[in-house]
């Protein structure tokens, strides 16, 4: 056999390894469970409860094990009765991790073990944040590992249209500097720079909170902003009411603002966007969460009428690139070996590439495949989430309902109508102490 055909025959075995090694990566394979089941609780109705279904019949093939998933629009009752009566679902998964304390503080969940937590850490970008929201007092009070999340969502992203920015000269911004440096270009040249609107019925106030939670990542470290979340750190506190004028400065700005500082209150958050598609555009920016193209005029397109760019952080603060988000976790009220390979199970590519292919699902797995997304939206945000060097939760969502979709969200609407800072916070400080 001649040199040339040798050196063919092993590349194409080489390569013929290298693509089953890729495979093998990309395919779960369990251990032998039949006749075992695993019951699994969560908010997921249809269509999202069928799209479960199909992800988690991979592990069912894999294992011989058999897995049931029923939702409810009243999980959060409803998982809390179950857990305290003893007849909990094996699995449960929350829709966000401040309920998930409290069935761990109550002793209804099990530790997940240090081979799965080094799951989270490895696989996870920005793993440590995954394993942090994910850590809560048992009923003893001890600091447990109890949780994976397992899809999720990006709120630090900035809206634009590409055809406004090029036809103005405008350059995606890499800091939080370039940005508050176009934005002064943009009002420079007679745009508007931003569109901001917080009306949402009885939420009203609701997207300044999130302002707020981004600009805390950007301002100071992620401990500062888990203190001012669970409020060891005051509401009031100085570094709090310095976020607080930071988002003023381009919420207060009427010329920084469509329709000036007196439309932000008052603009439903889901018109608000639409100024970046009129013309001539009545805005070139707009700060929202993923899910806000579904709001955009019909027959929007992705990349060509609309995109995003990360809302970017301070280079002169050194704290990295947080992200802002929220998303959905799975719990073991079970440690059996069944139940705990369903854990590990939830960690692999493949079902995170299921769920993606079917849109709607987000993940920080470095593993995956990003070219399973449904769209290149989806690929922009998951090279966001992967980028990230810190992940916090929305704190709103985490703080009691009296304060994160209380006196937050009202104070943060009094902030725009024109009260202090500081007053605002002594006012949500008031009521936070007023529950103590």
């Amino acid at each position: 056999m001649n040199y040339t055909i040798k050196s063919l025959i092993m590349f194409i075995s080489s390569l013929f390894l290298s693509l089953s090694a890729f495979a093998g990566g990309h395919s779960y394979s369990g251990p032998d469970l039949s006749g075992q089941k695993i019951t699994v609780f969560g908010p997921w109705l249809a269509p999202q409860d069928d799209d479960f279904r199909d992800v988690v019949s991979i592990f069912e093939k894999a294992t011989g094990a058999t897995v049931e998933y029923g939702g409810s629009d009243s999980f959060e009752q409803q998982v809390m009765i179950d857990l305290k009566a003893g007849s909990a679902a094996d699995a449960v998964i929350f829709p966000q991790p401040g309920l998930a304390a409290n069935a761990a503080a109550m002793g209804g969940l099990v530790p997940l073990g240090d081979d799965i937590k080094e799951m989270v850490l490895d696989d996870y970008a920005a793993g440590q944040s995954w394993v942090d929201l994910t850590t809560y007092a048992d009923e003893n009070g001890v600091d447990q590992f109890m949780g994976v999340f397992f899809r999720v969502n990006v709120k630090s992203l900035v809206w634009y249209s590409p055809d406004n920015f090029e036809d103005n000269g405008y350059e995606i911004p890499e800091t939080m500097e370039e940005l508050i440096a176009l934005t002064d270009q943009m009002a420079s040249d007679g745009n508007t720079p931003w569109c901001i609107g917080l009306g949402s019925g009885a939420a009203t106030g609701w997207p300044a909170t999130d302002w707020m939670e981004d600009i805390m990542l950007r301002t100071h470290s992620p401990e500062v902003y888990d203190m001012w979340v669970s409020n060891e750190m005051p509401f009031n506190d100085p570094r709090v009411i310095e976020a607080m004028d930071t988002f003023g400065s381009f919420a207060l700005n009427d010329s920084y603002v469509n329709g000036g500082s007196k439309a932000v209150a008052t603009t439903d958050f889901r018109d608000a966007p639409n100024g970046l598609f009129t013309s001539p555009a009545e805005c070139m920016m707009h700060r929202q969460a993923s899910f806000i193209p579904a709001f955009f005029p019909e027959g929007s397109e992705a990349g060509v009428d609309y995109d995003f760019f990360y809302f970017p952080a301070f280079a002169g603060k050194d704290l990295g690139k947080p992200v802002l988000g929220a998303g959905t976790l799975v719990a073991a009220t079970n440690d059996n070996a069944a139940t705990i390979e369903f854990m590990k199970f939830l960690l692999h590519p493949e079902p995170n590439e299921r769920f993606m292919e079917k849109g709607g699902f987000l993940t920080p797995h470095k593993g995956v495949d990003k070219n399973k997304y449904s769209s290149e939206t989806f690929k922009g945000l998951h090279d966001i989430l992967l980028g990230a060097t810190t992940f916090r939760f929305d704190g709103s969502d985490l703080m009691p309902g009296a304060i994160g979709a209380g006196t937050f969200w009202t104070g943060m609407v009094d902030y725009t109508n024109g009260k202090s800072a500081k007053d605002v916070a002594d006012a949500i400080q008031d009521s936070w102490d007023a529950i103590k």
